[in-house]
C-alpha cells in the first residue's frame, strides 16, 4: 500500500474507537442490545488494522540505519500524517499530526490487541450490568484517547489524549457511582492526576517559551542548542507527569483505590492504558533526558523508589485485586527505572511494557474471574483450595505468576532480566535494589497464590464456587500463552526495533539463552522469594500484625499523607476565606457602609430651606469668631 493509504490508516486507529463511543454514548438505551458488540468492534478493527501497518513496516522497509524519516519510495517505517492545521500564530504552528514510528506502532498493538481481549471479557463480566453499553462507551472513549496520546506527533496534540485518558480513566473508575467508596475513588485519581497535568503543561511552556516549537524532535534538538538547565528543568517536569499518570513515587496513592472501578477496567488501566502512559512520555522524550544527567538520575531513583514501595504494598494486602495494584506500581517502577538507564535501557522498558501488558491483564482477568465465581468478594482470606472449583483460572492465573516473577524462559524472564543487568551496568546500588525488587515480587505472588487457590476452602456455605464463562475464560488463555511465549519472540529484537527513537545502546541486549551471573543472581532472587512465600503461607493465612504488615496495609502512610495535604489544604483554604469574607470584602463593606452613614447624616441637612441655611451660616461664623478669640488669647 502507498504510505498515503496508511496516513489514513493511522487517523483511523484513533477515528473509530472515537466514533463508537460517541455513537453509544449519544444513542443511549436504543443501542443498549447491540452496543457491547459495537462497542468491542470499535478496538478490534483498529487492532487488525495496526498488524497490517505493522506487518508493511516490516516487510517494506529498508535496514534501520537507512530508513529516512519521511515517506519515499513506499518505505513506512516512519511518517507523518497531518489532518490540518489545529492553531497558528504567527511562526509558531500546531497541526493535527500523527507520528508513526517503531516506537508509536508498538504501543498501537499493546492498546488495540490487549484492550481487544479485555473488550471481549467485559461482555461477559458485565452481562447483567444495566450500564453495560454506556461501559463501553466509556471504554473505547479510553481506548481511542490513549491512542491519540501515543500516536500524537507533538506534545500539544499528546496533552489532548493525556487528557482524555484521565477523564476516561474518572468515568470508569467510578462507573459505579452509586458507591460513595467507588465515586471518591474517581475524584482521587482525577484530582492527582491534575498534580501531574501541571508537570507536563509546565513542560510544554518551556519547550514553547525556548524553541519555540512543540514537535517531539525540533523541540528535543532546539533544547539541546540551548543548554544550561533547561534540559534538567523540562526533563523533571516531564517526569512529574509521569508520576502523576503511572502512579510513581509521590503520586501513587490513587492507584489501589482505583481498584473500585469493574475488572475490565482495572486490566485496561494497568496493563494497556494510563499507568504506561507515562513510560511513552519518558521514552518518547529520551532525547530530551539524556541532555541531563540530573533528570536521567532522577527518572531512575523515582522508579527504583516505586518499584519497591509498590511490591511491599502488595506482600501486605487483603484484597487481590490491590495486590495486583501494588504490583503494577512496582512493575512501572522497574520500567521508569530502566527508562532512566540510557539508550538500552530505555528499549528494555519498552520490552518490560510489552511483556507486563500480557501477563498483568492475564492476572486481572484471572482476578475478575474469582471475584466472579465468588460472589464479587475479594478479600483472599474467603478463599482457598479454588484451583479445583476453577480449573482453567488457575491454569491462566499460573502462566502470568509465572511471568511476573521472572520463570525462566517467560516473557517477564528476558524483560526484567535485562533491565536489572542494565541497573547493574549504571549502578551495583541499582542492580541490588532492583535484585530486591524480584524477591519480594515472587514472595508476594505466591502469598497471593497460595491464599487463592491452595490449603484448605474458606469460603462460607451459601458461596457457590464456579469457573468462569468461555467468553472470559478464553481471552485468559489468550493472554497466558502470550504471558508465555512473548518475551522469547521479542527478545533480541527489541532495542534494534527501537533504536531509532531510543538511541544506539552502548551494551549489548544479550541473546535468547545467555547465561550471565546476574541472570543467576535474578534466579536466585526468584527463589528465595517463592520459598518464603510457600513457608509462610502453605497453611493458610497469617495474623499479618507486624509493623512490616501494618505499614504496607496503610501503604506507607500515602493515605495518611494524602489526607493531611487535604485536611491541611482545606485549613489553608478556611483562612483564605476568612480573610477575603472578614478583610477584603469586610473592609470594602465596612467603608461602604461608614460613607453611607455619613451620607445619610449629612443628608438631613440638606432641607431646603433658607431659614435653616440661614442658622447653619450664622452657627457656622460663631464658631470661627470664636475659634478666633480662643487663639488669639492663647498666642
Amino acid at each position: 500500500m502507498t504510505v498515503g493509504v496508511w496516513q489514513t490508516v493511522a487517523w483511523l486507529l484513533v477515528g473509530i474507537p472515537l466514533v463508537v463511543a460517541a455513537i453509544l454514548l449519544v444513542l443511549g438505551k436504543i443501542a443498549d442490545r447491540w452496543g457491547h458488540w459495537l462497542g468491542v468492534a470499535g478496538l478490534v478493527v483498529p487492532f487488525g488494522l495496526a498488524v497490517a501497518l505493522f506487518v508493511d513496516m516490516v516487510r517494506n522497509c529498508p535496514p534501520l540505519d537507512l530508513c529516512p524519516p519521511c515517506p519515499s519510495s513506499g518505505c513506512v517505517s516512519q511518517f507523518q500524517a497531518t489532518l490540518f492545521t489545529w492553531f497558528q500564530a504567527g511562526a509558531f504552528k500546531v497541526d493535527a499530526s500523527l507520528w508513526i514510528d517503531h516506537l508509536s506502532i508498538a504501543f498501537a498493538l499493546l492498546v488495540t490487541g490487549v484492550g481487544s481481549l479485555i473488550f471481549v471479557y467485559a461482555v461477559a463480566y458485565m452481562a447483567h450490568d444495566p450500564g453495560r453499553r454506556r461501559f463501553f462507551g466509556f471504554l473505547n472513549l479510553f481506548a481511542g484517547s490513549m491512542l491519540l496520546l501515543v500516536l500524537a506527533d507533538n506534545y500539544a496534540l499528546l496533552f489532548v489524549g493525556w487528557e482524555g485518558v484521565g477523564l476516561a480513566s474518572y468515568l470508569l473508575i467510578g462507573f459505579w457511582q452509586q458507591r460513595q467508596s467507588a465515586a471518591l475513588a474517581a475524584k482521587k485519581a482525577f484530582l492527582m492526576n491534575r498534580i501531574g497535568d501541571l508537570g507536563l503543561i509546565s513542560a510544554m511552556a518551556v519547550l514553547f517559551a525556548q524553541t519555540g516549537t512543540l514537535r517531539f524532535d525540533d523541540a528535543a534538538n532546539g533544547i539541546a542548542q540551548i543548554g544550561g538547565p533547561w534540559p534538567a528543568l523540562t526533563g523533571c517536569l516531564l517526569l512529574l507527569a509521569a508520576c502523576g499518570k503511572s502512579a510513581q513515587v509521590p503520586l501513587q496513592g490513587w492507584l489501589t483505590d482505583a481498584m473500585e472501578g469493574p475488572t475490565p477496567v482495572s486490566a485496561l488501566i494497568h496493563a494497556a492504558t494510563m499507568v504506561t502512559a507515562g513510560v511513552y512520555l519518558v521514552v518518547r522524550s529520551q532525547a530530551i533526558f539524556q541532555l541531563s544527567a540530573v533528570a536521567t538520575w532522577a527518572v531512575a531513583i523515582v522508579g527504583v523508589v516505586t518499584l519497591l514501595v509498590g511490591a511491599w504494598i502488595g506482600t501486605a494486602k487483603d484484597d487481590i485485586k490491590k495486590v495486583l495494584a501494588g504490583s503494577t506500581m512496582s512493575q512501572i517502577g522497574y520500567m521508569m527505572m530502566a527508562a532512566g538507564l540510557g539508550p538500552a535501557g530505555a528499549a528494555f522498558a519498552i520490552f518490560h511494557l510489552l511483556t507486563h501488558g500480557a501477563f498483568k491483564a492475564n492476572l486481572f482477568l484471572g482476578a475478575g474471574a474469582v471475584m466472579h465465581g465468588m460472589g464479587d468478594d475479594t478479600n483472599m482470606r474467603h478463599f482457598g483450595a479454588l484451583r479445583r472449583a476453577m480449573p482453567w483460572t488457575f491454569l491462566s492465573f499460573a502462566c502470568g505468576t509465572l511471568a511476573i516473577i521472572g520463570f525462566p524462559l517467560t516473557s517477564g524472564y528476558y524483560s526484567k532480566d535485562h533491565i536489572i543487568s542494565a541497573a547493574f551496568h549504571r549502578s551495583p546500588v541499582l542492580g541490588g535494589l532492583a535484585l530486591l525488587g524480584a524477591v519480594v515480587t515472587a514472595f508476594y505472588m505466591m502469598r497471593l497464590v497460595m491464599l487463592v487457590f491452595f490449603g484448605d476452602k474458606r469460603w462460607s456455605d451459601d458461596v457457590k464456587a464456579h469457573e468462569a464463562p468461555k467468553l472470559m475464560v478464553w481471552p485468559m488463555l489468550l493472554l497466558a500463552a502470550a504471558s508465555l511465549v512473548a518475551g522469547a519472540v521479542i527478545n533480541g529484537h527489541i532495542v534494534d526495533w527501537l533504536s531509532p527513537v531510543t538511541g544506539a545502546p552502548d551494551e549489548p541486549a544479550g541473546s535468547l539463552f545467555s547465561f550471565t551471573w546476574v541472570t543467576a543472581a535474578a534466579l536466585t532472587a526468584v527463589a528465595i522469594g517463592l520459598l518464603l512465600g510457600w513457608l509462610a503461607y502453605r497453611h493458610g493465612p497469617l495474623a499479618e500484625t507486624n509493623l512490616v504488615s501494618r505499614a504496607g496495609r496503610a501503604e506507607l502512610g500515602a493515605d495518611f499523607a494524602a489526607n493531611g495535604v487535604v485536611v491541611a489544604s482545606a485549613g489553608l483554604a478556611s483562612g483564605v476565606q476568612f480573610v477575603d469574607q472578614y478583610l477584603v470584602d469586610g473592609g470594602a463593606r465596612g467603608v461602604m457602609r461608614v460613607a453611607a452613614g455619613l451620607s445619610a447624616v449629612l443628608r438631613n441637612w440638606q432641607s431646603g430651606k433658607v431659614r435653616s441655611y440661614g442658622m447653619i451660616m450664622t452657627g457656622g461664623v460663631l464658631l470661627i469668631l470664636v475659634a478666633v478669640v480662643v487663639v488669639w488669647q492663647v498666642i
